[in-house]
């Protein structure tokens, strides 16, 4: 082995195992379990620590380097997995982690020629990403005919033609031949502009390159209708005010090489595992620094991986006054709120309130915030905002309503809260969620309650597995005095929701009108067991329920001022 590489190892051990707490994982052996636990957990810095340690007792062990290959690229560290994955490349080992950081340093590097010789049959990341490589290299090389032929190759293998002809019409565009560009992009009735934002950017540009700008407009309405957000409405004013907007989706080769990483990683994002998929989008972001795109996507990936830490440092390395900042932003706020640090979540978004008053994005994830928080007025007030913003035929208007009406109905504002939840049921009449909410609040107000059931019983319908609404069926049946009839719903809703105290006390309630008051003690018992001691104003009171385990439920109903029930004869 060459001294440089074990002295390599041997330095990143020593910069890693300084940095940040390590559990023990003394020897080979720990150290290798330690690093598959910090994969397991994502945790891509621990992952890194423990993986350089086993490296340094094992230095020839084919799967530790393909681990701190991964790990240092999913950290975006391309230069720290830079030497591991040159050794795996020495031995001729098979790894694709490895020949996405080799071929992704070539193209950091500019080295298009070092691209073109590479073995792809040994050293292969995939049919498309190297077949799209191959052409772009050819771009940097200058030799643009023979980079149409290599799109045109990639085309031809089964699925990856759209791929080919976007990167095709990419590269064209790169080198000014924008008219070559905009035939692509409007053949078969422009579906390929319309495929991603990316490429419904590009398309805009390279019409307004072609000083069509006015055309540029028609495809960004087509694309995203009438609801652009601030980096749309940014383009379209630009275009409406006659500027030539300049191309930049992949004005380089090495640009293009981002994009094909990119493009891969958000065609699987959703489909593949998120730690996969993160491979590529880490790439992309790398090869080209002000790919916002690239950089959402892996901050969104951390997120979802539960790295917010992470996350949050990727989401930060959007510049304010890009157009894209609010998206990441937006994303930020998320994060936070995931890594239970709602108020630093609520300051971004409040911040970007200010920023971006007309987004309505922004006042819906404040309104959400707040909802969850249980600032109530807060959130009526944000929700306030963002129906001003919605359009009225917006598909998702109705949530907005729903939202705003739970809120009002905490409030005890009664009036209002029907008043949005009916106009909710309006919009979607199907709506179960909107169903269920009005027809359970109508019942705990002991209103309309033939109405209620009528509601609920559709929700029921619509999903018929959960427990929330198969309780609320039940419920309406027991406050109709028809016990007999809710025993089997309340049943099921505590199949479907066992560790529920609110279900579990319900079922409770309806035991003991049918005279199955032992079933009913219990129940009461299991409810009282699963109240949250910490929740201040929990729908299961406890206090209500030890009362009904000590004088049952008749006199609990009678010191409440409630009607009696009509209790049968006890079968237990």
């Amino acid at each position: 082995m060459p001294v440089s590489f074990l002295r390599t190892l041997t330095c990143a051990a020593a910069l890693l195992l300084s940095t940040g707490p390590v559990v023990q994982a003394d020897g080979l052996a720990g150290a290798y379990l330690a690093g598959r636990a910090a994969t397991y957990d994502s945790d891509f810095a621990a992952s890194a620590r423990y993986y350089t340690r086993a490296l340094v007792r094992d230095p020839q062990n084919a799967t530790l380097m393909e681990n701190l290959v991964y790990a240092q690229l999913a950290l975006g560290d391309v230069k720290a997995a830079l030497p591991v994955a040159q050794r795996m490349w020495e031995q001729g080992l098979r790894s694709q982690v490895a020949n996405i950081v080799m071929a992704g340093n070539m193209a950091l590097q500019e080295d298009y020629a070092g691209l073109l010789a590479r073995d792809s049959a040994q050293f292969e990341i995939s049919a498309l990403v190297d077949g799209l490589l191959d052409a772009w290299a050819h771009m940097g090389q200058g030799t643009v005919s023979r980079a149409m032929e290599q799109f045109d190759k990639v085309a031809e293998q089964d699925g990856l033609r759209f791929f080919a002809m976007y990167h095709k019409a990419l590269a064209l565009a790169s080198v000014g031949d924008y008219e070559g560009a905009e035939e692509l992009f409007a053949a078969n009735g422009g579906q390929l502009g319309r495929s991603s934002r990316r490429a419904a950017i590009a398309r805009v540009q390279i019409l307004s390159q072609l000083e069509q700008n006015d055309a540029a407009l028609e495809v960004l309405v087509d694309s995203f209708g009438a609801g652009f957000d601030p980096a749309l409405t940014d383009l379209a004013d630009r275009l409406a005010a006659g500027e030539t907007v300049r191309f930049d989706i992949a004005a380089t080769p090495r640009q293009g090489m981002a994009e094909v990483f990119y493009s891969l990683g958000q065609a699987l994002s959703g489909e593949a595992a998120n730690d996969y998929v993160l491979m590529y989008a880490r790439m992309a972001s790398v090869l080209s620094p002000d790919h916002v795109d690239a950089v959402l996507l892996s901050a969104s990936l951390l997120d979802q991986l539960g790295r917010y830490e992470l996350s949050v440092a990727t989401y930060r390395q959007v510049r304010r006054d890009h157009p894209d900042f609010h998206a990441a932003e937006l994303g930020r706020a998320e994060a936070l709120r995931r890594a239970a640090n709602p108020e630093a979540a609520r300051e971004v978004l409040e911040q970007l309130a200010r920023d971006f008053p007309e987004h309505l994005a922004v006042h819906v994830d404040l309104g959400d915030l707040m909802r969850q928080q249980e600032d109530y007025k807060g959130a009526v007030a944000a929700y306030d905002r963002a129906l001003d913003l919605s359009d009225a035929e917006s598909p998702n208007r109705w949530f907005l309503l729903y939202a705003r009406a739970i809120c009002n109905e905490r409030l005890k504002n009664w009036e209002s809260a029907e008043t949005d939840f009916r106009a909710a049921l309006e919009l979607d009449p199907d709506q179960p969620q909107v169903l269920n909410y009005l027809g359970y609040s109508l019942v705990e107000r002991e209103e309309k309650l033939d109405e209620a059931l009528s509601m609920i019983e559709r929700a029921v319908s619509a999903r018929p597995d959960s427990g929330y609404i198969v309780d609320s069926l039940g419920w309406v049946l027991y406050r109709l005095g028809r016990y007999s009839d809710a025993v089997g719903h309340m049943e099921r809703a505590v199949e479907l929701m066992p560790v529920d105290p609110v279900v579990n006390d319900h079922l409770g309630d309806v035991y003991w009108a049918v005279g199955r008051r032992l079933e009913a003690e219990f129940q009461w018992r299991r409810a009282l067991s699963f109240v949250d001691p910490e929740a201040a104003d929990a729908e299961a009171d406890p206090v209500r329920i030890r009362r009904k385990l000590e004088v049952g439920l008749d006199l609990v109903l009678s010191e409440e001022g409630a009607p009696p029930l009509q209790v049968a004869n006890d079968d237990s």
